[in-house]
């Protein structure tokens, strides 16, 4: 009931304000929210046991600065960043535009995030002790040939406070990195992580899983060769999907437009299709994280019968509130 209020005068705002006005005030009534959290029913996923299926994706909390506050929604996980090697301010704003018509988001942040250095300082003080994901990218002053050292970076950074790692190689919103799914230039970075994973469990006697986080918008055969790519190097699971550059079910909006990523309901089929595309690909190989489009009870049910082992919100959130953590948290027993 309250929720409804406080959207009607968030959305008064310019949208990047009530983003950071909604998590400063979830920063103070967070310890007030853990009564609602719900554990739900766990899963074991990647090797980590989640308390619950329901979990934010990434690009809310780009620098783990409203962790604990998030975690009393009742979230089984968070997964925090995108965070790069060293801070960057993103896009020039506005980047970031509401089409309430259809429950839906364009954005263009481009990895705003002040450097892996702070996020895992405020890794190291959160009290949330549930499962916590850290995606990472790299700098968009960094040549996509040499992406892999950014990634690699970020890699050692956040290995020891992560309990898996996202790779995000889908975003829209940096020039060329979505070249970084195709299958060679996707074998390169993948080798890097992989040989720097290897190193980091000798040095400290702990396995990060790490899951790598794909687009909506990859041709069937580039998918095919992609999967190929994760089982080759051995990764721990997929997140499908990303944001999409394509504009499906809201031409004629205002800002449908704007250059950027679209998120929300519309995005429900290409995610959808995704998903099952995945599933039938891995063969149960690896896990998918299901995200995208997601702001029902019933379209997250929808996601584990296609064959997701989780799912995430985000978009959703924005328009329905804590009650969608509740409501998916309680159903999806």
């Amino acid at each position: 009931m309250f929720y409804p209020l406080l959207r009607h005068a968030l959305f008064r705002l310019e949208p990047e304000a009530a983003h950071d006005a909604a998590l400063a005030l979830l920063r103070l009534s967070g310890p007030l929210l853990s009564p609602l959290a719900s554990r739900g029913s766990s899963r074991q996923v990647m090797g980590l046991s989640f308390p619950n299926p329901v979990g934010l994706a990434a690009g809310l909390d780009k620098n783990a600065a409203f962790v604990d506050g998030l975690g009393a929604l009742g979230f089984g996980f968070l997964e925090v960043g995108t965070v790069t090697p060293r801070p960057q301010s993103g896009n020039p704003r506005p980047r970031l535009f509401r089409l309430p018509a259809a429950h839906a988001l364009v954005n263009r942040m481009g990895f705003n995030n002040e450097g892996v250095e702070a996020l895992c300082e405020r890794a190291r003080q959160r009290r949330y002790r549930g499962v916590l994901g850290i995606n990472i990218g790299k700098n968009r002053d960094t040549p996509v040939a040499e992406a892999a050292r950014d990634y690699t970076m970020a890699l050692q950074s956040v290995y020891p406070l992560a309990d898996y790692v996202s790779v995000n190689v889908s975003s829209p919103n940096t020039p060329g990195l979505r070249d970084l799914q195709l299958a060679d230039a996707l074998a390169r970075l993948l080798e890097a992580l992989a040989e720097t994973r290897l190193r980091l469990v000798r040095e400290q006697g702990r396995y990060v899983p790490m899951a790598v986080k794909l687009a909506p918008d990859l041709a069937e055969e580039d998918l095919a060769a992609t999967v190929a790519t994760l089982l080759r190097f051995e990764m721990d699971g997929v997140i499908a999907t990303n944001t999409t550059a394509s504009r499906p079910g809201v031409t004629g909006l205002p800002h449908a437009d704007e250059a950027g990523g679209l998120s929300g309901a519309p995005l429900k089929p290409l995610s959808l299709s995704t998903l099952r595309q995945l599933v039938a690909l891995l063969e149960g190989k690896l896990p998918v994280i299901s995200v995208g489009g997601i702001d029902s009870l019933a379209g997250a049910r929808e996601r584990l019968t296609a064959g997701a082992s989780l799912v995430q919100v985000y978009t959703g959130l924005i328009y329905r509130g804590p009650a969608l953590v509740r409501e998916l948290v309680r159903g999806l027993r």
